[in-house]
């Protein structure tokens, strides 16, 4: 389990406020210390995405096709610019992303967004 952080805070009692703050834009509750979430895996549109705090989204996609009575699968991997502030577990659970309107950057990706996690990675409680 990784130590709780969060991009851009400079040490842990701003990383407190930001991870608060965040959660009020979000309009969901911050969670505990033993809640919280590194890292979730989840489906979107066909692809398979990681979100992981401090890191930028990546994905694959897989597709399968049948050629001459054989199955061939061709996996892509998909990247996107939108690096992940905070992710807050729930149903579903709520990621934030440095994407407008917290910066002017542009996304694919609304923010906040929420996905249903197929996998979930949590910070270090201690």
């Amino acid at each position: 389990m990784p130590a709780f952080f969060l991009p851009r805070a400079a040490d842990a009692d701003q990383a407190e406020r930001l991870y608060e703050a965040l959660a009020e834009f979000a309009g969901c509750e911050p969670a505990t210390r033993a809640e919280r979430v590194a890292s979730i895996v989840f489906e979107h549109d066909g692809a398979r995405w990681t979100a992981t705090v401090g890191d930028e989204l990546t994905g694959t996609r897989t597709t399968r096709q049948m050629r001459r009575g054989e199955v061939l699968e061709h996996t892509v991997e998909l990247t996107s610019p939108t690096r992940v502030l905070a992710i807050y577990p729930g149903t579903p659970t709520t990621v934030v992303t440095d994407a407008a309107p917290i910066t002017g950057a542009q996304s694919e990706w609304a923010n906040p967004f929420t996905a249903t996690p197929s996998e979930v990675t949590l910070f270090d409680p201690a």
